[in-house]
């Protein structure tokens, strides 16, 4: 059995319940900006060696939390996992970035794709109950995927893009292929996200981080279709608990209505979005998250509590006027940069809570 959780402001936020103060996590919060992540990843002698072993993938996990008062813990994993299982051959060259031995840009490439034996994956899901039983009831566990598309853009590509020149060529050229690699990929990720939700993940997110670099309409055709896909095999409930679902797509705020019908309960907004007007939009149909610029972190402390200010006072008060609440999980537009100094995050996480009290005080 799980400890019970000691504090769910981060779940009741994702399901707009009441909340005494706006809870705060980071994507990337276990990274290479932590010195102390830095020497674990030292000793597991690389990122894969890291994310693949259960012990050192929970102590990195646990890491930020031992220094910031943060109100949800996010696996640590990498989002290629999915495609690695598929048996592309994932590797990481030290400041390359992930690379895959064989990519997927033709007919037999293509057909070959299978949603993998989540056995394969087993690492995962065995870090996600290590985490789980680690955090003691602290904090939520929020356990995440990339989407379809975004895990197609590496697929094709062969690793990271400046121009998306591969995978938009097949789009545009052979869109039936293009659908095939999204089929299988959005089946994929939803069993991943189910058994990560089985293992213990309290909340999950869908990262559609290259959603944004594409046109209108083929951005709800290849990208947005496939999240909903995933989105409606996810479970909603395991073991008499809600799992919030969060889908993220950097880029995506021009289609925030369209987002926030695909399924999930919450949306994540980057930095360009205005939260005030985003939560209009929304209406209460689900509840947001985000959307510091990262950048902001490299400014003096000072600076920093001003812009985390701006931030919640766009979004206002989470409580209506009708008495009921919109949901606010504050969180920085995209990852933590490697060069952000750890001290600053200080400020941001203090500020978030201290800040967000005052407005539901109404002061």
């Amino acid at each position: 059995m799980n400890a019970p959780l000691q504090n769910d402001t981060f779940l009741r936020a994702c399901l707009r319940q009441p909340t005494d103060y706006t809870p705060v996590w980071l994507m990337r919060q276990a990274g290479r900006y932590l010195p102390e992540y830095r020497d674990t990843r030292a000793k597991a002698g690389s990122f894969m060696g890291l994310a693949t072993n259960r012990d050192y993938a929970t102590e990195v996990t646990l890491q930020p939390l031992e220094r910031y008062q943060l109100d949800a813990a996010i696996l640590f994993s990498d989002i290629l996992t999915v495609p690695d299982a598929m048996g592309l051959g994932l590797s990481f060259a030290i400041g390359e970035g992930p690379k895959f031995a064989q990519v997927v840009r033709d007919e037999a490439a293509v057909a070959a794709l299978a949603v993998p034996d989540m056995d394969k994956l087993r690492y995962v899901f065995d870090a996600v109950s290590s985490i789980r039983k680690a955090l003691n009831g602290r904090v939520p566990l929020i356990g995440f995927s990339g989407s379809p598309w975004t895990l197609a853009c590496y697929m094709v590509e062969g690793g990271g893009s400046d121009d998306y020149r591969q995978v938009k060529s097949l789009m545009y050229a052979r869109p039936d292929l293009m659908h095939r690699i999204l089929q299988v990929n959005a089946d994929a990720v939803a069993q991943y996200l189910n058994a990560q939700i089985e293992a213990g993940a309290q909340a999950v997110m869908l990262f559609d981080s290259w959603g944004g670099v594409l046109a209108d309409g083929m951005f709800q055709r290849f990208s947005l279709e496939y999240s909903r896909r995933v989105l409606a095999q996810v479970k909603t409930e395991h073991e008499g608990q809600r799992i919030p679902r969060i889908l993220f797509t950097k880029g995506g705020a021009l289609w925030l209505d369209e987002i926030a019908d695909a399924g999930a309960d919450v949306v994540g907004l980057d930095w360009t979005a205005n939260l005030g007007r985003a939560r209009a939009q929304v209406g209460g149909r689900v509840a947001l998250q985000g959307n510091l610029d990262p950048n902001v972190l490299f400014a003096p402390p000072d600076a920093i509590r001003e812009q985390v200010r701006s931030v919640l006072d766009s979004f206002g008060n989470p409580q209506r006027a009708d008495g009921g609440w919109d949901g606010h999980v504050f969180n920085l537009g995209h990852g933590i940069s490697q060069h952000t100094p750890p001290e600053h995050v200080t400020a941001l996480v203090d500020e978030v809570h201290a800040h967000s009290r005052r407005l539901r005080q109404g002061a």
